[in-house]
C-alpha cells in the first residue's frame, strides 16, 4: 500500500499525514486496519513514500493523524465567524470534553460522556432505519425525560443528519399520535418511563420504537482517550468534511410544533443554520460563557427550554443543571445552592416563564418567609441571589409588572424580559446592562432586523413601514410615531418552513421576505424600546374607535391586591364592535364583584379599558409555557 509521510523538524516531532491521489488512507496495525476518507488537503505538505508501517510507526502515525484531524477541526471551528461556517452544538462539544456538561437526577456528566453515549445511540439509529430514510434526512421523534437522555437522543439524531422531533410528556396520546404521523417519522425513541404511553401509538402507526435504557446513557465505559483513537477519527474526518463544505447551514435540524393557541399545531422546521444563529445572538447579547451554570426547569418541547437554556449552555461549554420537572421547593433549593445536586456548582443563570416566577414568589412568601421568620431568611435569599446569580430572564408570555416588582424585592434582580417565537427564536431583548423597562421588550438581538408594518393594499409589498430597526438603531417614518402595527422579522434565525405546508409557509411571509409574527407592536421613542401590545387575533380588542391591548388591561388588573390571575378578551358587541371582558382568579378566601373592580380601576385605567363583563374562576387553564388559549377560553366561559 502507499502511505505518504512528511516529517517536520525533529525537535517539533510533528508528523503530518498527506493523502494518496484518491484521498484514501489505510491505517494498519498488525493485520487489522481502518479506512478513513479525507477529502481536504490544502494545508498538508506532500512527500511520497511506499512503506509498510507497523509497531511503533503505526502508533506514531495514528497519533499524528489525531493531530491533523484536530488541527483541521479547530481551524474550521475557530474561524467559523470569519467564514460563516455553521457548527452544530454536538461538534462544539469537542472543545470541552473534560468539562461538566449536565448535572441531573442520575449524576454528573462530562461533554465526553455526551459524545460517547450519543455516538453509541447514533449507531443504533443507523441499524434501525433504512438506508433510504437515513439518506433523505428523515425525522426521528423522541420522548425523553428532562435529563441526559434528552441530549443523547437529540445529538444521536443529528449525528445521522436526521431531523429531531421532540415530543411532550404531558401531551395526550392523541396529540403525540398527530405529531408522529405529521412528521412522518420512521422511528421513535423513548425512555423506560414513557413506554406505556408511547408504545400503543407506535403500534397503531406501525413505527418502530427504540427504548433507551438508563444504563446506555449513564453506565461506565472506557474513555476514548484510553482506546484506539481511530474509532473516533472516522467520525471526525467525516464531520470535518461537512464543516468544510458548510453543509450544516441549510441542513434540516429540528421540528418544533407550535402551541396551537390559534389553530392546529404546525411543525416549525429549523435548520442547523437557524439554531446556530439563535444561539450565537444570545451568547453575544447575554454574555454567555463556559463558566456559566444554568438551572433548567422548563419543558423540552419548546424553543425556550430546548434552545435558550439547554443548547446554548452546551454550545458554550457551560454546565446545565436539569431538574426532572419544575416544583418551587426544588427550584429554590438549587437557586440558593442547597441540596446534593448543586453542592459542587453555583447557579449563575436562570430562565423561566412568568407563571413559574409567580409560583416561586408564592412559595417563598407562604411556605418559607411566614414560617421561618421574614427578616433573616429574606436577607439570605436576596443576598444569595444578588451576589451569585448574574442573570434571570423571563419570556414565552408577557411579564406582569407586579411579578417583576415582587421578584426584585425578594432577589434583588430586575428580570430581563425578552420576546421571541417558535418560528424565529429570540427577536427582542431588554439590555444585559442598562435600564429594563416594565412592559417593554427592548431592542432587536444582534443580527436580527425588525419592522413594524401597517397594511396597505395599494403598496407593492402590502404594507407601509412605521418603524424599522436592528440592534444598533431604529428609525420611524415621520408622522407615524404613535402608530402601532404588525411586527415583521428578518434574519438567519428565522425558520425554514412549516413542515409539509407550503401554502402556510408562503402566507407567513410578506412578498419581500419578512416573517409576519401576528403580534402587534409599537416603538416607544422616549425610551427607544419596542413594546408588544398583544396577539393581533386575540389580544387587540376593537371597541368603538379604540384599539385596546388586552395585555395592558391584564397588567393593570394584576396590580389589584386581591387578584391572583386574569385573562382579558374581547366579546362581540352590537354597538361597539367588541366589549372588554375579563376572567379573574382571586386570592383564597377573597370575594370580589364587577362593581368592586370598576371602582378600583376608576382612577387607574381609561374608562374604555375597564371590563364590562367579569367571570370568576378558581383557575385559568394555561399550557406548559404559561400561555392562555383565549379562543378556547371564550368558548368555555362565555359560550
Amino acid at each position: 500500500m502507499k502511505v505518504m509521510l512528511c516529517y517536520k523538524l525533529p525537535s517539533a516531532f510533528q508528523c503530518y499525514l498527506a493523502l494518496c491521489k484518491n484521498s484514501w488512507v489505510s491505517v494498519l496495525h498488525k493485520n487489522q486496519y481502518s479506512v478513513l476518507k479525507w477529502c481536504h488537503r490544502p494545508f498538508l505538505t506532500m512527500a511520497r513514500t511506499d512503506k509498510y508501517i507497523d509497531g511503533r510507526n503505526t502508533w506514531r502515525m495514528k497519533q499524528n493523524l489525531t493531530f491533523v484531524c484536530k488541527s483541521y477541526m479547530s481551524r474550521l471551528v475557530y474561524s467559523k465567524k470569519k467564514v460563516g461556517i455553521v457548527v452544530p452544538v454536538f461538534l462544539e462539544a469537542e472543545k470541552h470534553v473534560n468539562r461538566v456538561a449536565v448535572i441531573d437526577q442520575n449524576g454528573k456528566f462530562s461533554y465526553e460522556d455526551l459524545l460517547h453515549y450519543s455516538s453509541n445511540l447514533a449507531l443504533v439509529i443507523q441499524q434501525m432505519m433504512s438506508p433510504k430514510a437515513l439518506k433523505k434526512s428523515s425525522c426521528v421523534a423522541f420522548l425523553c425525560e428532562n435529563d441526559l437522555s434528552y441530549v443523547v437522543a437529540q445529538w444521536a439524531i443529528w449525528m445521522n443528519e436526521g431531523i429531531a422531533v421532540p415530543l411532550c410528556k404531558t401531551h395526550p396520546v392523541s396529540e403525540l399520535e398527530y405529531f408522529i404521523a405529521d412528521s412522518q417519522a420512521p422511528l421513535v425513541i423513548t425512555t423506560e418511563a414513557f413506554v406505556d404511553k408511547i408504545e400503543p401509538v407506535s403500534r397503531k402507526l406501525n413505527v418502530p420504537l427504540f427504548v433507551l435504557k438508563k444504563e446506555s446513557y449513564t453506565g461506565e465505559y472506557k474513555s476514548e482517550t484510553q482506546s484506539d483513537p481511530s474509532l473516533s477519527l472516522k467520525l471526525k474526518v467525516y464531520y470535518a468534511n461537512m464543516l468544510r463544505d458548510n453543509k450544516y447551514k441549510n441542513l434540516p435540524a429540528m421540528i418544533v410544533y407550535t402551541s396551537g393557541t390559534t389553530g392546529r399545531p404546525k411543525g416549525v422546521l429549523m435548520t442547523h443554520g437557524n439554531l446556530f444563529a439563535q444561539i450565537n445572538m444570545m451568547v453575544e447579547a447575554w454574555g454567555w460563557s463556559k463558566s456559566d451554570v444554568v438551572l433548567h426547569v422548563l419543558p423540552l418541547h419548546h424553543v425556550h427550554g430546548i434552545v435558550n437554556v439547554l443548547m446554548t449552555s452546551l454550545y458554550c461549554g457551560a454546565t446545565c443543571v436539569m431538574l426532572p420537572k419544575f416544583d418551587s421547593k426544588s427550584t429554590w433549593s438549587a437557586l440558593l445552592n442547597q441540596g446534593q445536586m448543586v453542592h459542587s456548582v453555583q447557579i449563575t443563570l436562570f430562565m423561566a416563564v412568568p407563571t413559574i416566577y409567580a409560583k416561586l414568589i408564592e412559595y417563598l412568601e407562604s411556605e418559607v418567609l411566614n414560617v421561618n421568620g421574614f427578616n433573616l431568611i429574606a436577607k439570605f435569599v436576596r443576598s444569595s441571589c444578588q451576589s451569585k446569580i448574574r442573570l434571570m430572564v423571563s419570556g414565552s408570555a408577557a411579564l406582569p409588572q407586579p411579578i417583576m416588582e415582587k421578584w426584585m424585592i425578594h432577589t434583588g434582580h430586575t428580570l430581563l424580559e425578552r420576546y421571541g417565537m417558535t418560528e424565529t427564536g429570540m427577536i427582542l431583548t431588554n439590555p444585559l446592562h442598562g435600564e429594563r423597562i416594565p412592559g417593554a421588550v427592548g431592542n432587536p438581538f444582534p443580527g436580527v432586523e425588525v419592522c413594524i408594518g401597517k397594511p396597505n393594499v395599494y403598496s407593492a409589498t402590502g404594507y407601509d413601514i412605521i418603524t424599522r430597526g436592528d440592534s444598533k438603531h431604529s428609525k420611524t417614518t415621520p408622522g407615524m410615531e404613535k402608530e402601532s402595527g404588525e411586527l415583521l422579522v428578518k434574519g438567519p434565525n428565522v425558520f425554514k418552513e412549516y413542515w409539509k405546508k407550503a401554502e402556510a409557509t408562503k402566507a407567513a411571509f410578506t412578498s419581500d421576505g419578512w416573517f409576519k409574527t401576528g403580534d402587534t407592536a409599537i416603538y416607544c421613542h422616549e425610551k427607544k424600546v419596542y413594546k408588544i401590545i398583544g396577539r393581533t387575533s386575540v389580544d387587540i380588542i376593537k371597541s368603538g374607535a379604540y384599539k385596546i391591548s388586552a395585555l395592558d388591561i391584564e397588567r393593570h388588573l394584576l396590580a389589584h391586591p386581591d387578584i391572583r390571575d386574569c385573562a382579558v378578551v374581547g366579546l362581540p358587541d352590537l354597538t361597539w364592535g367588541q366589549q372588554v371582558a375579563a376572567v379573574i382568579v382571586t386570592r383564597p378566601e377573597v370575594t370580589l364583584t364587577l362593581q368592586d373592580i370598576k371602582e378600583w380601576a376608576g382612577d387607574k385605567m381609561p374608562p374604555y379599558h375597564i371590563p364590562r363583563i367579569v367571570k370568576f374562576l378558581p383557575t385559568i387553564p394555561r399550557n406548559a409555557m404559561g400561555k392562555v388559549n383565549k379562543k378556547d377560553l371564550v368558548t368555555q366561559v362565555f359560550g
